[in-house]
């Protein structure tokens, strides 16, 4: 790293500087050891190995990270080792007095009018530049996708300015009739980018973005965009983000099932549960934006998102293209999609239902578990915490509960409680009369865990609770590690339980949990 920051020292301006420094510190971005904060072992330490050089091209880089570092942490530590090699008589890059005095000049947006993505352009100038010198006006370009859960995909910079506004405005104005930019605040620019990358780190976390990410212009800029978003003004306190509640989504839905388009929907109760997931993918991916219809979004909603994420039953499957052709109809005028858009949105829903129809799993089939025991396990459909709650409450895929699904539902706490209980200490005495002693087979309390006390009940059911809602999500990563080690359940419950009982206010628990 000190060998390639020796280009710095030949860099005049400081636009070039920073842009070398943000690729060095994206190297290692994206990058995951169970148990290490890579960010901060490798940041850090690069930190220690510039100041301890005690060279230029150490206290050049120095300089760099007390700007573009991604933490708080690293930026001081950077600041007090280009104190230090100061003081020492190390000469400082030309570039040093204007790098990280930056203001905001404006702020646009550039898309299309299916909003697929978004491309955030901020335009900013050095301060403090002499008279008549350059003053270094430069664009950020970042590159956001809607259809991925609003994650950056692409990023890069650009000192042509006025050449890259006036190509946008043309293309708007009387190139592509879809296309469309516009000025907004530097105040909704910085939302705007927050919650991108906010979204790309959890993408990143979870392993869910491509290597175009993680490798590609993203990586590289990603320490670059996050010291221009704290250069970008924030929003009044007082004024608060609108999101769809679920009493809003709910009213949504009745909306749509009352107007003309739904009309001809047969089955209103398929066709309920149908747009409760066509607007839960709106909201929860597409960043509160359940109107907005797109040729690609349908894609990534009916091909990729829905089988993984949802279990529908074989009319809600049948029924799924005709309301989301209905809802394409209703939503996209509401939406300022012009008619020629909203038809090749029905085009493209035409042609991915036949992959559709042939590509929904069985979930039932591939798991081997009776639909019955799906719909105690998945109640909100969501596929993807299926594994974590079969975890959580192994007894809820037993024929031991064949006939006592209400008494042990997983949605009641009195429900949460039994199944527990008769995991925890091998037997449950039944308050309904008729249904008498469930039993696992195993004697009663020593075999099936011999620690088991209320108090350790009280904490099982807390951690169960977690699971089953996959808060934080870092709980069932920890727990997956764990059972691939080798260790057996009731080790990894007490391991999980120890993070999670013993974690002071205000700690990390994530981060603890990572650490398993």
């Amino acid at each position: 790293m000190l060998r390639a920051a020796r280009t710095l020292l030949a860099t005049r301006e400081p636009l070039d500087a920073e842009i070398g420094v943000s690729e060095m510190l994206g190297s290692w971005w994206g990058t995951r050891v169970p148990g290490l904060d890579v960010e901060r072992l490798l940041g850090d330490g690069l930190v220690a190995h510039a100041q301890a050089s005690g060279s230029a091209a150490g206290l050049a880089l120095l300089t760099g990270i007390s700007v573009l570092g991604t933490t708080v942490h690293q930026r001081e530590l950077a600041e007090k080792g280009s104190a230090t090699l100061i003081e020492r008589g190390v000469a400082r890059p030309a570039w040093a007095d204007l790098l990280g005095h930056v203001r905001p000049v404006a702020t646009y947006v550039y898309g299309t009018r299916f909003g697929d993505t978004a491309d955030i352009i901020c335009t900013f100038r050095y301060d403090g530049a002499e008279p008549g010198e350059h003053t270094g006006e430069h664009a950020l370009i970042a590159v956001v996708d809607h259809n991925s859960g609003s994650v950056l995909r692409d990023a890069w910079v650009t000192a042509k300015v006025d050449r890259l506004l006036e190509s946008c405005r043309s293309q708007a104005e009387d190139g592509d009739p879809l296309a469309t930019f516009s000025q907004i605040r530097p105040e909704h620019a910085r939302l705007l980018l927050e919650d991108a990358v906010e979204q790309t780190d959890r993408a990143v976390a979870a392993d869910a973005v491509g290597p175009g990410v993680t490798d590609g212009s993203p990586a590289a800029h990603h320490a670059l965009i996050r010291s221009r978003v704290r250069a970008l003004p924030r929003r009044p306190r007082n004024q608060v983000r609108s999101t769809y509640s679920r009493d809003r989504r709910a009213t949504l839905a009745a909306r749509f099932l009352a107007s003309d388009a739904a009309a001809e929907l047969s089955d209103s109760g398929a066709a309920s549960r149908c747009v409760d997931h066509i607007i839960a993918f709106g909201c929860d991916v597409d960043a509160d934006r359940p109107l907005r219809v797109s040729p690609r979004k349908i894609e990534a909603f009916l091909l990729r998102w829905l089988p993984r994420r949802v279990i529908l039953l074989p009319e809600e499957g049948e029924a799924m293209p005709h309301v989301l052709a209905a809802w394409i109809r209703w939503a996209g005028p509401r939406h300022g999609l012009p008619e020629v858009a909203v038809n090749a949105t029905l085009d493209a829903l035409w042609e991915a239902t036949s992959a559709f129809t042939t590509s929904y799993p069985d979930v039932s089939a591939s798991f081997g578990l009776p639909p019955e025991v799906l719909r105690r396990l998945l109640p909100d459909g969501d596929l993807s915490a299926l594994p974590r709650r079969m975890f959580a409450f192994p007894l809820l895929t037993s024929d031991l509960l064949a006939e006592s699904g209400e008494e042990f539902a997983p949605s009641t706490r009195a429900g949460r409680r039994a199944l527990l209980r008769l995991d925890h200490f091998g037997e449950y005495d039944s308050p309904v009369e008729h249904k008498g002693k469930h039993s696992t087979g195993a004697p009663a309390g020593s075999a099936a865990d011999p620690a088991a006390t209320e108090e350790a009940l009280d904490a099982h059911e807390r951690l169960a609770e977690r699971l089953w809602e996959g808060d934080p999500p870092q709980l069932w990563s920890a727990a997956e590690r764990l059972l691939d080690h080798g260790y057996e359940r009731p080790v990894v419950l007490r391991m999980l339980m120890e993070v999670v009982e013993d974690a002071e206010p205000g700690e990390d628990v994530a981060a603890r949990l990572d650490a398993l």
